[in-house]
């Protein structure tokens, strides 16, 4: 099935660029140029995925994303030339699963959708497949339970809300308590893809500090998800928390 792919940026030439390239791998492009047409094309078309610029007129990138996160969990691509780590921690910390900064090599992005889009198939495939098992299928740390079967966290009787990287990192780090899981490790667990190291690394630490506002006390001193200086994270396996 044909795949529908939004590209918002104000810059015309960036979009058919981007368009060119990605209908030659079969996909279906809607192009809009600021956040308000946008919004109006994924509130009557079926968008698969949002390839989105940051500065636009009318409705900027960060509102888009915002408005769209509230409603859907569409995949979302910044493409833009802020590259402070201020402007990618934003856009991150708001819902998009990915950064290119331009100027891009188009080849990239075509593999940044085609990777994030077959995540998101699979997150799909395995949440149906959850659904239709009878028996629950849960991770147990401490107060924290990692339920697979509804893809959130439980700490007492508060359920977490997860988005999928969260759960795929929780996932991992959970399985085994204790263990030192290298970036690279959870990177390509969470977002399977090879990982390059440079703004991986950005990402996963944004991850890791948005999953400590969701379960840590004071997200400064945590107490679950440790940092392993020069190695990676790793999950307290120590259940006297």
């Amino acid at each position: 099935m044909t795949k529908n792919i939004l590209i918002v940026d104000d810059q015309p030439e960036i979009a058919e660029l981007l368009k060119l390239y990605l209908e030659k791998e079969g996909f279906y492009i809607f192009e809009a140029h600021d956040g308000s047409e946008a919004m109006n094309i994924i509130n009557t078309h079926k968008i698969d995925l949002l390839l989105v610029d940051l500065m636009m007129p009318i409705i900027d990138g960060y509102q888009l994303i915002k408005k769209v996160r509230e409603a859907l969990e569409l995949p979302i691509i910044i493409i833009s030339a802020k590259n402070e780590d201020h402007d990618k921690i934003l856009g991150l910390g708001l819902g998009a699963d990915d950064f290119v900064q331009k100027p891009f090599n188009p080849l990239e992005v075509v593999a940044r959708v085609q990777a994030l889009l077959r995540r998101s198939y699979q997150y799909k495939s395995l949440l149906v497949e959850q659904n239709n098992v009878t028996e629950s299928r849960r991770k147990v740390v401490g107060e924290l339970i990692l339920d697979e079967d509804t893809f959130s966290l439980i700490h007492k009787d508060d359920v977490i809300a997860l988005t999928k990287i969260e759960f795929y990192i929780l996932d991992l780090l959970m399985d085994k308590p204790g263990r030192v899981f290298t970036k690279q490790q959870i990177f390509e667990k969470a977002w399977n893809e090879y990982y390059m190291g440079g703004e991986e690394d950005n990402t996963i630490n944004v991850h890791i500090s948005k999953i400590r506002e969701k379960i840590e006390g004071n997200p400064k001193k945590p107490i679950y998800i440790k940092t392993v200086r020069g190695l990676g994270y790793k999950f307290e396996k120590d259940t006297n928390y």
